[in-house]
């Protein structure tokens, strides 16, 4: 939001003009200055003339030779080459010794014969626009031989607002002053919306046949307008609020906005067609051409206002072609009306379409401002315009609102402040905001006018008595209460996420969309699918069942910019179309841990192991068992991938990733992959028990075993494990299948070690045979036996 420091004048007398108190006083009121631009005439010896005479050059035909007053008494002689004016112009004069922007000089020259005495100036030869057709032409009354730069408000400061979502108010002038007003305890002024109407009624019925998208419709009709440029003062102030100006009608409409924060549209009364307009949603296959020059494809999410030959206008956002205004209209009917936000939100979104209009409806304006803002607009059209404007007011509200009451406790006040905000204090406080304010005692009734949708519960008023009362006046307090700290939960996710980065593992995150065939290569129940109704992108149009799809993006895009691996891990939300537990308006949503690890870690290839490994890496630093079983999920390897299970219970799966998933990645390397259910991971687990480590010395050696394929890797070693009474530590080391064959054989390094002697051989061998019957009973046999 950019505000004119000569505009706020009109609404408020501020006791400073320093900008530096300005900008603090912005800052604590919680709407930052982005920038503070101040603006002076670019130019020197500009002043205000009446074009006298106009003739003929005798020796060119596109220029003319005009006598021109500039109040110093003898006219000057001035060679022009504009033809958009006559005798009797008032202009402004750059007069010779001049400086225009730029540096460019004025003096004293001779044209094909003629001499000329200074320059007739455009805007753009001023730096006040891009209008190069003409020269400025200004209004008959404006002084003559006065300085130019009287006419512009000038010098003046602009300063550039970052204005939150929550407060519509504050993008008009009239918000800016009211904050103002309030932080500097002074009043402030609304402006004149005072009409001096005829009688009739306006050629144009209105229906709302979409009141969930439409709140209220206002519309007033003026008749007998001459439809040309605005005055230069309007013209000036919307350059400085950023605004393009474009005719007098249409920058009515745009001034009123910027003034009140409400916009309004212009329809070309005289171009509706069948007298009658109707707020409807859209049907599908329906075309609108926008005032951009655009063909916007509707559908039924899209709200518009309808004639009787279809679309006119895209509610809320921007006009239609075929209504709008032009130099031939005549009749105008001015709109002014309050749209759903959501609705605004999501058609402007859809139609990738932005205006200064649906960014305030998105905001939620004042719902009970539109008929003052209404008025305003037709009062300055009829004044800059001419024309009448009829009584007849159309006002048709589908869905009221009403100023709300609030309680809030001066306890509350003073637990969050500080005790030296009494009742009376804070009420003080909040009058300042034009809020109406009774106390009983200790509790303060604060009634909410309809301007102010971010207050909506008594913390919010708190946040209002604080911002007034200055930030910088409170003193630093350390907080009271029970201190705080990490549940359990925390603590071993934290602990997961340490384990996982100790591994030389990257933290992603990513947004929660995914296309359909995204989510098909990893979802179990396809048709527990949530979709989301408004994508930003067709190929994201549902929520992730599953956190793989995102980090094999990631992978693919790292590999493909010459990274030589991708070790990847994120936690995060899936979702599935069925109540949550948690809260069953929501779709169920557990939590889940997902890795990826891709091209070379740790200096080795990676596998199925890789993923193993970690998983054993997590299980050790949590103090878990988890165990794996043969299985076959969804875009895993069907050989190459085990169940996790924590006492039993499954919790996701580890392994490699199917090749025809990586080639739909368009990735062409092995993947290993992990994803698990956070919760089992994070759920408390008997604390560990402590063991004095042996002293004396292990025994290692190596069993080969030829095994069914059916037989899965854990259960040998689950078994293998048992039989022994000494055995420390054994792990899988090889797992090969004969390519011709089929033949299958698993290799595992065991440990044995006593905690109170050293092993005899005799030990040793009764343990090893006891390894090897439990084998064979999987049905293993020991190679070379």
């Amino acid at each position: 939001m950019r505000v004119s420091l000569q505009w706020l004048r009109e609404f408020i007398d501020l006791p400073t003009e320093d900008v530096a108190e300005l900008k603090r006083a912005f800052d604590m009121l919680g709407h930052a200055v982005e920038s503070v631009e101040e603006l002076e005439a670019d130019w020197t010896t500009v002043k205000v003339g009446k074009v006298l005479t106009v003739d003929a050059h005798p020796n060119a035909d596109k220029v003319r030779v005009t006598t021109v007053d500039v109040g110093t008494g003898d006219p000057h002689q001035i060679i022009c080459g504009a033809w958009n004016f006559e005798a009797g112009a008032v202009v402004p004069v750059a007069l010779p010794g001049a400086v225009l922007p730029g540096g460019f000089e004025i003096g004293q020259r001779e044209i094909r014969g003629v001499e000329s005495h200074g320059m007739i100036c455009s805007e753009r030869e001023l730096g006040l626009g891009e209008d190069h057709e003409g020269i400025m032409v200004l209004a008959d009354d404006t002084p003559i031989g006065g300085d130019f730069v009287d006419q512009l408000d000038l010098p003046d400061v602009v300063f550039e607002l970052e204005v939150t979502n929550n407060r519509p108010d504050v993008m008009s002038m009239i918000g800016v002053a009211r904050e103002l007003a309030a932080w500097f305890e002074v009043e402030f002024r609304q402006p004149d919306a005072t009409l001096d109407a005829v009688p009739g009624k306006p050629q144009v019925d209105v229906t709302i046949s979409a009141p969930d998208g439409c709140n209220r419709f206002t519309a007033r009709e003026v008749r007998g307008v001459r439809i040309g440029k605005s005055p230069l003062w309007m013209r000036e102030r919307l350059r400085k609020a950023g605004v393009r100006a474009i005719s007098n009608a249409v920058d009515v409409t745009n001034y009123v906005m910027m003034e009140m924060g409400h916009p309004l549209h212009a329809f070309d009364a005289d171009a509706i067609s069948g007298g009658s307009l109707d707020v409807r949603w859209a049907e599908d296959g329906e075309e609108l051409e926008t005032l951009d020059g655009s063909v916007r494809n509707l559908t039924t999410d899209d709200l518009v206002i309808a004639d009787a030959k279809g679309p006119t206008s895209l509610a809320a956002i921007m006009g239609g072609a075929r209504s709008e205004v032009s130099a031939g209209t005549a009749n105008v009917l001015m709109e002014a009306a309050h749209w759903n936000p959501t609705t605004v939100m999501y058609s402007s979104r859809r139609q990738d379409l932005q205006s200064e209009a649906s960014k305030r409806f998105e905001r939620n304006v004042d719902p009970n401002l539109a008929p003052r803002a209404n008025d305003r607009a037709c009062q300055l059209l009829v004044q800059i315009a001419g024309g009448e404007v009829l009584d007849g007011q159309i006002d048709i509200v589908a869905n009221a609102f009403e100023p709300v009451t609030m309680e809030l406790e001066t306890g509350e006040v003073q637990r969050l402040l500080g005790g030296r905000f009494s009742a009376e204090t804070s009420a003080n406080l909040l009058r300042r905001l034009a809020l109406e304010v009774a106390v009983d005692g200790e509790t303060i009734r604060a009634t909410i006018p309809t301007y102010r949708p971010d207050l909506t519960r008594p913390a919010d008023l708190i946040e209002e008595i604080a911002r007034l009362a200055d930030f910088d006046t409170f003193e630093a307090t350390l907080p009271t209460g029970p201190a705080g700290g990490l549940d359990e939960g925390q603590r071993l996710t934290r602990t997961i996420v340490g384990t996982l980065r100790g591994l030389g593992l990257n933290q992603a995150v990513n947004l929660p969309f995914v296309s359909p065939a995204e989510l098909e290569a990893f979802s179990e129940s396809v048709a527990e699918v949530v979709s989301v109704r408004n994508p930003l992108r067709d190929d994201q149009s549902k929520l992730r069942q599953s956190l793989l799809p995102a980090l094999l993006r990631n992978v693919r895009e790292n590999l493909n910019r010459g990274a030589r691996e991708a070790p990847l891990f994120e936690i995060g939300r899936v979702f599935i179309a069925k109540p949550w537990a948690d809260d069953p308006r929501v779709p169920e949503q557990p939590n889940r841990l997902a890795i990826v690890l891709a091209g070379d870690h740790s200096g080795q290839a990676v596998d199925a192991a890789s993923a193993f490994g970690i998983v054993a890496a997590v299980a050790e630093r949590l103090g878990i068992d988890i165990d794996r079983e043969a299985a076959q999920p969804p875009g895993f390897h069907p050989t190459r991938t085990a169940a996790l299970e924590i006492d039993g219970n499954a919790i996701g799966y580890a392994g490699e990733i199917h090749p025809d998933v990586l080639s739909t990645f368009e990735i062409d390397t092995r993947v290993a992959a992990i994803e698990v259910t956070l919760d089992p991971l994070i759920a408390g687990h008997a604390a560990r028990q402590m063991r004095t480590v042996s002293t004396y010395p292990h025994v290692d050696f190596d069993l080969s075993f030829d095994v069914p394929s059916s037989l899965a890797g854990g259960d040998l070693v689950a078994a293998t494990s048992k039989a022994a009474t000494s055995l420390e530590q054994v792990d899988v080391f090889d797992d090969f299948t004969h390519p011709d064959t089929g033949q299958r054989s698993v290799a595992l390094r065991y440990r044995l070690r006593a905690p109170d002697r050293t092993l005899e051989r005799a030990e040793i061998d009764s343990e090893r045979d006891r390894i090897v019957a439990a084998a064979a009973a999987l049905g293993a046999t020991l190679r070379g036996a």
